[in-house]
């Protein structure tokens, strides 16, 4: 194969590097142009999520491309060179397509059957086939992701009862405050993350949820849906005084929510306890908060500590996955292995037709006696012919390639056919 993915994830690599690599808006098209235009990167699609940032490309065979992609990396995230040893990975060919498999699947996650990863595969996807940085080998990857991760799915339990980070932000909530009723709740941002904390915020007992966003209309929208009372991005640092919990999951390149402002609120609830949990990538909640006496700030690499009661049952879930991906990449190694074939079925058959059509011009004299349906039917008989003729050796080239025996059969019928 000619597959790399290279990459950071929250085993990897902290929140402090990781959100050095993430994407702003607006950014993804310039990111993939860079790539793209690497020297011998043939495909690529760029994955940046919360918990990850990863590069998959279709490429000539070089280890000079999988450096020059390392050095990209290194050079967005302003790694050091011990970071970059430290935390980066990369896989080659079917080990590339498994851990893309994973991903997709879920398996590689932090919250292990979380559905959003799937969403954002889906995301980076559709961008990559916008630019134009996708082709054959990455359009047939990804929909076999896809395909997997459906598979997953439906063949296994994983996402029965699947947290998300927002449920785990709300679980530890709860066992802060012991109960989340009569709490107050800012959500600022009006994302994914935002919509499954308000539901299970709601789920929890929480009557009273303020949603604030840079775009008014989107917090309208989402506090129509729950019920909930939206607010200008503008009274955010007024409504902090507030509210006990604030759940925050913006795209902004920098903190909005400083430690400064955190004191003030908390002069005006007169020192009451505040919970803060900060699940942007880069953060949106200045870290020095969490400094302040009666704060409690939690990251989204926190989370992963919040014990997961059905850990154990998705483990064992977790094997089963494993195994429908194990299957899944031979099957997709099969029919990488078939592409080095195809070249010379499809001029084989090529030839056989110009064959074919020589010989009825050439029988024309004879067949302008025959009605039309007369000579249709002495075509579909003698491609009929040819065809049950190449049915063994083409099939003979597919089963050598799966083997990665095919070389001298291609060179054999290349020759005997003068296909050259």
């Amino acid at each position: 194969m000619s597959i790399a993915l290279l990459g950071i994830n929250h085993r990897s690599a902290p929140l402090s590097i990781r959100e050095r690599l993430s994407i702003s808006h607006g950014e993804e098209g310039k990111i993939l142009e860079a790539l793209k235009n690497i020297p011998h990167v043939r495909e690529v699609m760029y994955l940046s999520t919360c918990n990850r940032a990863e590069v998959l490309v279709n490429m000539k065979p070089a280890d000079a491309v999988v450096e020059e992609l390392k050095a990209f990396i290194t050079a967005r995230g302003n790694l050091s060179p011990e970071e970059m040893e430290r935390c980066l990975y990369v896989y080659r060919d079917e080990d590339a397509v498994r851990h893309l498999f994973r991903v997709a699947s879920s398996l590689d996650s932090m919250i292990m059957g979380e559905p959003q990863i799937l969403g954002q595969v889906k995301d980076a996807y559709r961008l990559c086939v916008r630019q134009k940085t996708s082709g054959v080998i990455l359009n047939k990857l990804l929909h076999h992701a896809f395909s997997v991760a459906k598979r997953v799915r439906t063949e296994t339990a994983i996402a029965n009862n699947a947290v998300s980070v927002s449920f785990a932000a709300v679980k530890l909530a709860k066992k802060i405050f012991g109960t989340l009723d009569k709490k107050k709740v800012l959500l600022v941002g009006a994302g994914e993350m935002a919509q499954l904390a308000a539901r299970h915020l709601m789920d929890n007992g929480v009557d009273r949820i303020i949603f604030t966003n840079r775009t008014y209309e989107n917090a309208v929208k989402l506090a129509n849906n729950f019920h909930g009372f939206p607010i200008e991005f503008e009274l955010l640092e007024d409504t902090l005084g507030d509210v006990d919990i604030v759940i925050s999951s913006t795209g902004s390149p920098d903190c909005i929510i400083s430690a400064d402002m955190i004191t003030t609120a908390l002069r005006r609830r007169k020192n009451r306890l505040m919970f803060l949990v900060d699940v942007a990538v880069p953060r949106d909640i200045d870290p020095d908060a969490g400094k302040i006496d009666n704060v409690y700030l939690y990251n989204i690499d926190d989370l992963q500590g919040v014990v997961d009661e059905n850990m154990e049952s998705r483990l064992n879930e977790a094997r089963e996955a494993e195994s429908i991906i194990d299957e899944e990449v031979a099957r997709f190694s099969e029919w990488f292995a078939t592409l080095e074939v195809v070249p010379t079925i499809v001029d084989l058959k090529t030839k056989t037709e110009d064959i074919v059509r020589g010989e009825m011009k050439r029988s024309h004299s004879w067949m302008k006696n025959l009605d039309g349906e007369e000579r249709e039917n002495i075509e579909i008989l003698v491609n009929s012919i040819v065809n049950k003729i190449l049915h063994d050796p083409v099939v003979g080239l597919k089963r050598e390639s799966r083997d990665g025996e095919a070389d001298p059969y291609v060179a054999a019928v290349k020759k005997l056919f003068r296909l050259e």
